[in-house]
């Protein structure tokens, strides 16, 4: 663990921000590298079906399980660390009319409230790399999948040098601190139990995102002091120069951001 703070701290910080409006303001609709496209590539390995019951960890504010459940059929359970990101993906449900199809609660990745075997497929996006106990959270994966039951993840991936500026609690909170290279996820899952682990590097996609993000701070920069922009001009000139460091590092291939799907065995 890179940062000073304890797990359960460093938790509250990143439920914090990402529950917040200028996370809201700074991903609008794209919480993740490759958006709701690679979702569906990601809900299409797990192999859905109208019959499957699929958890989503960390859903954030249901995006990805709202998408799901609506071109699957499935049943989506979402679990997220933010009270509000769960109010919202609630009332993002009902808006929608899922409700019968989709369900929200308050819930900690390392050690969560459902039942042992209860789904047929798990998803978890760009996330674990946020998780203080990372075999903690991938043994709660095996443990809430039925056998045979598919899980797939997406995540900033990192090569172990050490990266100037963006080890601090900011680059814990933009899922860079304690992001893993793409094999030791893979790694962690193997030891929790899963077999047929694979692996996709989709670095591409950060890349992406982050150039979106750039333009919104830069657009974000000429609104400075407004309402509709919920950062100060300190904090947009802290993360511009953040999002700079952490461009650069994309380009030297330091950072990047991958796939790994997997099944529980017998």
């Amino acid at each position: 663990m890179s940062s000073a703070l304890g797990g359960a701290q460093l938790k509250q910080c990143c439920a914090g921000f990402y529950g917040s409006d200028a996370a809201r303001w700074l991903l609008a609709d794209c919480w993740h590298p490759g958006g709701l496209e690679l979702t569906r590539r990601l809900a299409e390995q797990l192999q859905l079906s109208a019959d499957s019951r699929l958890l989503d960890v960390a859903c954030g504010t249901g995006g990805s399980a709202l998408m799901i459940a609506d071109t699957f059929g499935c049943q989506v359970h979402g679990v997220d660390l933010s009270a509000r990101n769960v109010e919202q993906a609630t009332r993002a449900a009902a808006e929608r009319g899922l409700c019968a199809r989709a369900s929200f609660e308050l819930g900690d990745a390392e050690g969560l409230s459902v039942a042992s075997q209860r789904f047929d497929a798990l998803l978890c996006e760009c996330a674990l790399c946020t998780f203080p106990d990372k075999r903690a959270a991938a043994g709660e994966f095996h443990r809430v999948l039925r056998v045979g039951g598919r899980l797939a993840l997406s995540d900033v991936t990192r090569r172990p040098a050490a990266l100037t500026g963006l080890d601090d609690l900011a680059g814990w909170v933009a899922c860079i601190a304690d992001a893993l290279p793409l094999p030791a996820y893979a790694q962690c899952l193997l030891e929790a139990g899963f077999c047929e682990v694979q692996t996709e590097d989709r670095s591409d996609t950060l890349q992406a995102l982050i150039e979106r993000i750039a333009g919104r701070l830069a657009a974000g920069e000429l609104l400075a002091g407004l309402a509709q922009v919920p950062l100060s001009a300190g904090e947009l000139q802290q993360a511009r120069g953040l999002l700079t460091t952490a461009h650069e590092a994309v380009r030297r291939g330091q950072l990047g951001y991958g796939v790994v799907t997997a099944r529980k065995g017998a």
